[in-house]
């Protein structure tokens, strides 16, 4: 039996550095509670120019935007909805960035999760988990890519993963196998796009915890998840966007191609 972790305080919010100076950012799955919110907060924070936020949820992607254009500028905040399920979504996105300035950073965060066991998962739930979760970060790289390319732009692209890519998990292998994709579109896209200067990052998260979560979730189920945390928590969502930000700024400029785990979860 493991033994009970003992719970280790959340560290102090880091104060900015101005670490994305400068850069035009755009997030996907960013108009909820988890970590996309979290990642387009810290950006902001951070410096960036501007934000594009996207999200399928027309009333909320809205409500958000206009919230962050109230604290940030709202020469500084974009919203669109976006289903990275549609090529078309996607390219809107990608547009908005263009009236900004174009695309500096990309950070991947759609992704639909599920529990069904192979036994009797249909066809429907593992291709929709499959679509959105790696082809639409696929469709998200590509575009990305392209418009860098273009642009001349070296920029950087950070794809949300996730620790069921490493390790087994009853009722997951839809998200498992998707979240393993990621990780290998991530180090396939890094070297395709290397000679332009990009860099193709991912980030392996395992429990993040946000209210949304936590009204979904029974409490008997988070304990045993923060149980097999080194830290006894889950992490803060922030926690999670400060290495997204780390991958997007230039203390990463030799990195691409790698899974960085935020959890001590590898298998």
């Amino acid at each position: 039996m493991t033994a009970t972790r003992p719970e280790q305080p959340v560290p102090d919010y880091v104060a900015p550095h101005d670490l994305l100076a400068g850069k035009v950012v755009v997030v996907t799955a960013a108009a909820g509670a988890g970590i996309g919110a979290a990642v387009v907060r810290r950006a902001l924070e951070e410096g960036a120019k501007a934000v594009v936020l996207s999200d399928t949820h027309e009333r909320r992607v809205a409500e958000v935007g206009s919230a962050l254009a109230d604290e940030f500028g709202a020469e500084r905040v974009r919203s669109r909805v976006c289903d990275v399920t549609q090529e078309a979504d996607v390219t809107a996105l990608l547009d908005a960035a263009d009236e900004v300035g174009g695309v500096d950073v990309m950070i991947n965060n759609a992704g639909l999760g599920g529990t069904a066991a192979i036994t009797e998962m249909t066809d429907d739930q593992w291709s929709r988990v499959l679509d959105i979760t790696l082809t639409g970060t696929m469709r998200c790289v590509r575009a990305a890519s392209n418009r860098m390319i273009a642009a001349g732009t070296k920029g950087v692209i950070i794809n949300n993963a996730s620790v069921v890519g490493w390790r087994a998990q009853e009722g997951q292998a839809h998200y498992a196998a998707a979240k393993a994709g990621v990780m290998a579109l991530t180090r396939c896209a890094a070297l395709d796009v290397a000679a332009h200067g990009i860099r193709v990052n991912a980030v392996s998260p395992s429990l993040a915890m946000h209210p949304f979560l936590a009204k979904v979730t029974s409490d008997e189920l988070l304990h045993e998840l923060t149980q097999r945390e080194a830290f006894g928590r889950a992490a803060e969502p922030w926690e999670v966007a400060n290495v997204m930000i780390f991958l997007a700024c230039d203390y990463s400029s030799y990195l691409t191609g790698e899974v960085i785990s935020v959890s001590s979860q590898h298998a």
